[in-house]
């Protein structure tokens, strides 16, 4: 399975969120039925690892992913951008073969 790939943006801006959390937090990212597309993303900050998370780390940012999201979500690049929409985490998942206009929800 494909690796995901995490951008200093966003490494950048989870270092920002985390630095107001509880020591050893994390973002958890992960992929669940439902959205305008079929599958969402949901973002959660957490302090408990799994173990058999997958493990994502860059500039001393961590992200988990649970073996059964981590399918969906196998190749994907999870980068941070700023617009004039506004601010929030992109997912580019070459497994989508169709999104919603505000990324958060795709269908394979």
């Amino acid at each position: 399975m494909a690796d995901i790939n995490l951008t200093a943006r966003a490494a950048k801006r989870i270092n920002e969120i985390m630095g107001s959390e509880p020591p050893g937090s994390s973002l958890r990212i992960s992929v669940n039925g439902g959205g305008c597309s079929g599958f969402s993303y949901a973002f959660d900050i957490t302090a408990a690892r799994e173990g058999d998370d997958v493990v994502i780390e860059r500039d001393g940012a961590t992200v988990l992913v649970d073996p059964v999201s981590l399918e969906y979500m196998g190749g994907s690049t999870i980068d941070f951008v700023n617009d004039l929409i506004g601010q929030s985490f992109k997912i580019e998942n070459p497994q989508a073969t169709a999104s919603c206009s505000c990324g958060t929800s795709f269908a394979i």
